[in-house]
């Protein structure tokens, strides 16, 4: 499974960004696709997941009301809608996908068995 991560960019405050993540080797539809972020000096931090299984989604309370992840089967992607970005969202923002994580974990990285390169989101002030 390979996952690749793009739609990261500059933008001030108050603005929005699209994420993507196109999903290889695997259908979106038997698993757990999740965006985590990492500041510079700060430690992995989960953002949001998907899982078509139930159909259910989380946020972090963080970006709750501000993001929205969601996801095209057809096109094997799942994607990350910023709105309303902050100085604090600047990370780096990784998509990672599990295949057989119980409900209860999947705000834990470690329960993601494949991740994707990072993309870079920088909110200026």
């Amino acid at each position: 499974v390979q996952l690749q991560a793009s739609g990261g960019g500059l933008v001030q405050a108050g603005g929005s960004l699209r994420l993507s993540c196109v999903v290889r080797g695997r259908t979106l539809s038997s698993g757990t696709i999740g965006w985590f972020r990492q500041s510079a000096g700060g430690e992995r931090e989960f953002v949001a997941t998907i899982r078509w299984r139930g159909g259910y989604t989380y946020y972090s309370d963080s970006v709750k009301g501000r993001f929205t992840i969601s996801g095209d089967n057809a096109k094997n992607t799942v994607y990350l809608q910023m709105n309303s970005l902050r100085p604090e969202d600047t990370a780096v923002y990784y998509c990672a996908a599990g295949y057989s994580m119980i409900l209860s974990s999947v705000r834990m990285g470690q329960a993601y068995d494949h991740w994707g390169q990072g993309t870079q989101v920088t909110v200026s002030s």
